[in-house]
């Protein structure tokens, strides 16, 4: 099979939405990252995330294993340091393998109304 994805992706525009209205977890404002592995290898991935005013965070540890697809909530990453929320953030995302990268958000910060946005991540250049 032909190699699918790409071993660097960019997102520029994160934005984890606070406060969220409604029950929890349904109902909880995020965003997050979806990363589909069609290789027979499991794929290690590396997360920075870049700020306005500080220096990046991480990298945060995040696997997917051979021919399955994550999803990883951003608000739910701790180590190295909890993702703060309602902040302009930016990631890089890098992988031992190639995947293809997707990004959503849903933001409930307004009461009775839920917004699901999803983009493509933007593929980097080949490693080398």
């Amino acid at each position: 099979m032909p190699e699918v994805g790409a071993y660097v992706w960019v997102v520029p525009g994160g934005h984890i939405p606070f406060p969220s209205h409604g029950r929890e977890p349904d109902f909880t404002s995020f965003d997050q990252l979806c990363v589909l592995n069609i290789t027979d290898t499991e794929a290690e991935l590396s997360l920075d995330l870049y700020y306005e005013d500080t220096d990046p965070v991480g990298p945060y540890r995040i696997m997917v294993g051979a021919r399955r697809i994550r999803h990883v909530r951003i608000n739910d990453l701790i180590d190295p340091e909890a993702v703060q929320l309602d902040r302009p953030y930016g990631c890089l995302l890098r992988s031992t393998v190639p995947v293809v990268a997707q990004f959503l958000r849903q933001d409930t910060r307004l009461p009775g109304l839920v917004a699901l946005t999803g983009t493509m991540a933007y593929p980097g250049p080949p490693p080398g």
